[in-house]
């Protein structure tokens, strides 16, 4: 501020000089400052238009709503000392420095007016005047009272967001999803409300917000957001989303079927599963079973236990009123196996078994037999039962399209036989004879050899695998004479019994043909041997009546026999073995 001419002149006029210096105190500043300031802080206002060098004093005062000044803090150049005037307000918060800048501690709302340094000098008077703003962020809004839920076709209350404690006022707005909700009638209603605090002069913001929800807005996030200024501008803080339950009727109703499999079988459970997609969804349904006449009223789940193929058909459900139906078409799969004869069956050799495997089932089913733990190629046909017949039969069947379906059947096949017996021998190159009896039978024949004449028993045997009714028992001989086997076979059927003679002369003997002879006679090939052995004794005497004739006519009588009689020794033998039975 510049030194009026006025101002110059008043030493040479000092009642012109009172009346400017009145006149001085009570103009308005030339100059205007801004001092922004945050609620609880100190504020501090220096004094900018810098200390006059001839300064004697310094003074701050306010003005009031009527501008009327009111003096609050004096300091002297002189005296060095400073002085507070008694305002209440103001005690124990102000502070005056030396450079006369003024500090208020504790800031408040009523802290918010003009305040005015005033430096003296002797010749003039300096008011420098300053606007004090004072700002308070509020706390952070938050949604109060929210609904419990909200319902579609209805406006409710969804909440009230708040905001407390802030100054100068702030603004709410409220969000959805991001979104800014803007006023729409009947549909979204907000109510702004602003109580301020007279002992503190802060404002509480409040808005109520009324919503009428669509299905849409299931797990949609509501928000606030208030508005205000602060010493660097405006500022915004949000609330923390809130997620409503809305609530909507069923409007479709759904029938399912749970399974693990994607057949069912008869065994199975059947578990039923109707849902509504209301919130929240209905708790009770009426389901509708196939051969039932009413529907059955349960919660949202019906259990079948061990299904029978009669539970194919359609099946429904429905809200509790009968309304929004669905329905599902469930199938029972099934296989049924027959099986002609079966279990344990026992046949003669040779009869006929016919055997019917049969099904029935609810789609085309695979069926082979097994045999003994093998797969047949082909079904078994028994015109004239062997004993390689006999064995444990099983007639399968299986749905391939249905999991665990498999049904199967037992037949096992006796086949039983008196003993038939057939016997043979070979000359082996020691002079021994081996005997075979084969026998055929079932049960297994037991078998027993024995000599004619002394009738001992032969333990020294040899027996071969019993396979399919068949085996074989052997003895190995060198008969020192003309012997008689038996072969004794027999089973619980009957007992057979066939003999053979065995000569014992090592000839060259081979099997009989094959084929069984069951009577008590002797073989065809022992009377072949009897006859040789008649010829050969016949020959021996003929060779014996020329030899005597020879030697008669002969003086000297010869060692040597001539080769064309044959071989002697074998003559010999011939009629040793015939001549012993007589001695």
């Amino acid at each position: 501020m510049m030194e009026t001419p006025a101002a110059a002149s008043c030493t040479h006029r000092p009642l012109l000089c009172l009346l400017l210096l009145a006149a001085l105190c009570l103009r308005p500043g030339l100059g205007l400052y801004t001092v922004n300031a945050v609620y609880g802080d100190t504020i501090v206002m220096p004094c900018s238009q810098g200390v006059p060098n001839d300064l004697m004093f310094g003074k701050w005062k306010y003005e009031t709503a009527n501008n009327s000044p009111v003096f609050i803090a004096f300091r002297s150049t002189t005296k060095k000392q400073v002085q507070y005037d008694d305002i209440a307000e103001y005690k124990g918060r102000l502070s005056l420095s030396e450079n006369y800048t003024l500090s208020i501690k504790n800031a408040r709302i009523s802290d918010e007016r003009r305040f005015v340094c005033m430096l003296v000098t002797e010749d003039n008077v300096y008011e420098e005047p300053t606007v004090v703003k004072v700002f308070k962020q509020p706390s952070q809004p938050e949604i109060i009272h929210p609904a419990n839920f909200l319902e579609t076709e209805k406006l409710k209350m969804l909440g009230e967001c708040i905001a407390r404690e802030s100054y100068p006022d702030g603004n709410i707005t409220w969000y959805k999803n991001g979104n800014i909700l803007q006023p729409v009638e009947g549909v979204v209603v907000m109510t702004l409300q602003k109580v301020v605090n007279p002992s503190t002069g802060l404002f509480t913001t409040t808005s109520s917000l009324q919503y009428m929800p669509t299905k849409k807005d299931a797990n949609a996030q509501f928000a606030c957001k208030v508005t205000y200024y602060g010493p660097s501008g405006q500022e915004e803080i949000s609330s923390e989303p809130v997620v409503f339950d809305v609530q909507y009727p069923t409007a479709k109703v759904t029938i399912k079927v749970l399974s693990q499999r994607n057949t069912i079988k008869e065994g199975d459970n059947i578990t039923l599963k109707c849902s509504g997609n209301g919130n929240p969804p209905p708790q009770e349904f009426l389901f509708y079973i196939p051969g039932e006449p009413e529907g059955i009223r349960s919660s949202d789940t019906y259990i079948m236990t061990d299904v029978r193929r009669n539970a194919t058909g359609e099946y429904k459900c429905s809200l509790i009123d009968g309304s929004m139906e669905d329905s599902t078409t469930i199938t029972v799969h099934y296989l049924d196996l027959s099986l002609t004869p079966s279990g344990e069956v026992t046949k003669q050799i040779g009869e006929d078994l016919p055997v019917s495997c049969t099904i029935s089932s609810s789609r085309n089913a695979t069926v082979f037999w097994i045999k003994d733990n093998t797969r047949m190629q082909t079904s078994p046909s028994f015109s004239s039962l062997q004993y390689k017949d006999a064995g444990n039969y099983i007639c399968e069947t299986t749905l391939q399209e249905v999991e665990g379906l498999k049904k199967r059947k037992t037949l096992t096949l006796i086949v039983q036989g008196k003993p038939q017996i057939r016997m043979t021998k070979k000359t082996g190159s020691n002079k021994s004879k081996t005997i075979i009896c084969h026998v055929e039978g079932f049960p297994k024949p037991a078998v027993q050899w024995t000599t004619t004449g002394s009738g001992s028993i032969i333990n020294q045997t040899e027996e071969t695998n019993y396979i399919h009714g068949s085996f074989s028992s052997k003895i190995v001989i060198s008969p020192e004479e003309n012997v008689t086997l038996t072969c004794i076979a027999e089973n619980q059927l009957e007992r057979t019994v066939t003999s053979m003679n065995v000569s014992a002369i090592s000839i060259p003997e081979y099997d009989e043909p094959n084929g069984y002879d069951n009577s008590e006679k002797v073989n065809d090939q022992a009377k072949l041997i009897v006859g040789i052995v008649v010829g050969l004794l016949l020959a021996a005497l003929v060779a014996g009546g020329i030899y005597w004739v020879y030697v008669k006519k002969s003086k000297t009588p010869s060692k040597h026999v001539n080769k064309d009689l044959g071989n002697i020794e074998e003559n010999k033998k011939l009629e040793e073995n015939n001549h012993k039975p007589e001695a």
